[in-house]
């Protein structure tokens, strides 16, 4: 699996969290304990990195993503009841607007959630035009 030496300490860090901090916080308060918890692992991480959104060209719009880890995966923090299809959504879309390939998907939920999602884009790679894009789980 691509990246999964970080994906693994990601998801180490966040159960960490969970285990210690549990159900109820907003998700800002996971967000520090994350970063924490991965800069203790050795992972370098940044919190709300700015992601351009570009339409034929012309930027549009920004995103603003939770955690970039090690310049290699993009981390989506969520603090809902139950993961829904939209959140994945979301960091789909923030892998299609990057040179990202990875995404992890990170509920503080009543249950503990995640997921992880790879996108590849060949359009954001530099390549011709009219490359497709594939989506797929792992």
């Amino acid at each position: 699996m691509i990246n999964s030496d970080i994906t693994d300490r990601v998801i180490k860090a966040f159960f960490n969290v969970y285990n210690s901090l549990g159900y109820g916080f907003l998700e800002k308060v996971y967000e520090n304990a994350m970063i924490i918890e991965m800069r203790k692992m050795g992972c370098q991480v940044e919190a709300q990195k700015n992601i351009k959104v570009y339409y034929e060209g012309k930027e549009i719009g920004d995103y603003y993503a939770d955690l970039f880890v090690d310049n290699s995966v993009i981390v989506e923090l969520k603090a809902t009841e139950n993961l829904c299809k939209e959140h994945e959504c979301q960091l789909i879309n923030y892998l299609k607007a990057t040179e990202y390939e990875v995404g992890l998907l990170l509920n503080f939920g009543k249950k503990a959630e995640f997921k992880r999602r790879v996108f590849t884009n060949k359009n954001q790679r530099g390549s011709a035009k009219s490359a497709s894009s594939a989506f797929y789980h792992e």
